[in-house]
């Protein structure tokens, strides 16, 4: 493999690619080492994460946490609170990222500039309600509102039973899913013991 420590070649392969590369990428496309490193140390380069990198000239992402998340963690899911948040169905702010990945298939994820809190989601129901958005030019996996909302329910242990309810409400009354689809889900779910009742109330 042929490496090059031309600089505006490497700036070039950069927005060929949307302008964020991994490291591994990066020297796969011919960059080199130490075109990397001047590029960083001019400010040419901006550092996303530990081995990735962004030009300083493309616009930012619309939220970093996520854009880190699509760029380093495609095949990961973005569930509950940080799903509500993405569908502005909460009044919440994540102070993690929350990712699902399928129990059983995953080894640990990890970016050191990041907190993360991984989920395992049963591998059975993984793709239910699991939708494909665009963040900023990179595939972006995030739970459907009615998927994210049956899951608020089934964690309300650990993120809070009040999230879970308000979530619900905010869903219904901006009219982001039907109580048929949220229905649905929990069942698939087997959640629709403990959720029958407010989608009753809220009927």
């Amino acid at each position: 493999m042929n490496q090059s420590r031309d600089i505006p070649g490497a700036i070039a392969t950069f927005r060929r690619h949307g302008g964020v590369l991994r490291t591994g990428q990066a020297l796969k496309a011919g960059i080199h080492p130490e075109a990397l490193y001047r590029l960083r140390e001019e400010g040419t380069l901006q550092q996303l994460a530990r081995g990735l990198y962004r030009l300083s000239t493309v616009k930012e992402f619309r939220d970093p946490d996520l854009g880190v998340i699509a760029a380093k963690l495609p095949d990961a899911a973005v569930c509950l609170i940080s799903a509500l948040a993405f569908h502005g169905i909460t009044t919440q702010i994540p102070r993690v990222v929350h990712l699902a990945v399928p129990r059983g298939s995953y080894a640990r994820h990890r970016i050191d500039s990041l907190p993360v809190h991984i989920y395992k989601f049963d591998a059975a129901n993984f793709e239910k309600g699991l939708e494909a958005h665009k963040f900023d030019g990179r595939p972006l996996r995030v739970y459907s509102v009615a998927r994210t909302v049956v899951d608020c329910f089934k964690y309300r242990n650990k993120i809070g039973l009040d999230i879970a309810l308000e979530a619900l409400q905010l869903a219904r009354t901006r009219k982001r899913t039907s109580n048929r689809e949220l229905l649905e889900i929990a069942r698939a779910l087997r959640m629709d013991r403990v959720m029958g009742p407010y989608l009753q109330a809220i009927a």
